[in-house]
Formats: structure tokens, sequence, C-alpha cells
């Protein structure tokens, strides 16, 4: 007997499965790089990660492909761009229409 995945998809039977944003890095400068753990993040094709997003996840600079190193649906890895808004402020991934929780995250120059 084999067993699939246990672990809820992104939607089931209409129903969708908000994003988990769990753990970042530490503030990091811009050109380094960033992990971000989570749940039900999608993948690069399906979702953007939102930097600079107030705590309710309003506004943000959503990151260009190029700036993805790897991505799983548990695990995000990428580059701070060189214009990516400085300062404290929140972290999301938009999945399709979902939004995930958010986490706080800063960028220094």
């Amino acid at each position: 007997m084999t067993l699939s995945s246990c672990a809820p998809t992104q939607a089931v039977a209409g129903v969708t499965v908000t994003p988990v944003l769990i753990k970042v890095s530490a503030a990091t400068a811009r050109g380094q790089n960033v992990t971000v753990q989570g749940r039900y993040l999608g993948g690069p094709s399906t979702a953007k990660v939102l930097l600079g997003a107030d705590s309710s996840g309003v506004g943000g600079y959503a990151l260009p492909a190029s700036a993805i190193i790897s991505w799983t649906d548990s695990q995000i890895v990428f580059t701070i761009p060189s214009n990516a808004p400085v300062g404290g402020s929140w972290m999301f991934v938009q999945v399709g229409q979902a939004r995930s929780t958010g986490l706080p995250f800063s960028v220094s120059q």
C-alpha cells in the first residue's frame, strides 16, 4: 500500500487553503539571500513574494521572477533585488487570490 501526502493541497473541492509563513531569515541587505519557510506556498508560476507591505498585507513590492533561487510548497529562497524597498515592514506570499499570513521583515542597504 502506498500513501500519498496527507497535507491539503492549495484547493480542495473549491476550498482554498491559506498560505502560511512560519519563519524568515534575519533582516538582510540588498543582494543577499533570504530563506522563507511556510506551508502551501504554491510555486513561482502561481505565486509571488511581496516585501514592504503593511501589517494587513496592503501594498508591497512584488519580487521579480529573476530574484527567485528556488521555490517549493514549503520553502522559498530568493535574492533581495537592488531596488527593493529599504526598512522595516512585512512580507507576504500571494498564491493566486489567497494572501499568506505575514511576517515582519526588514531590508537594509
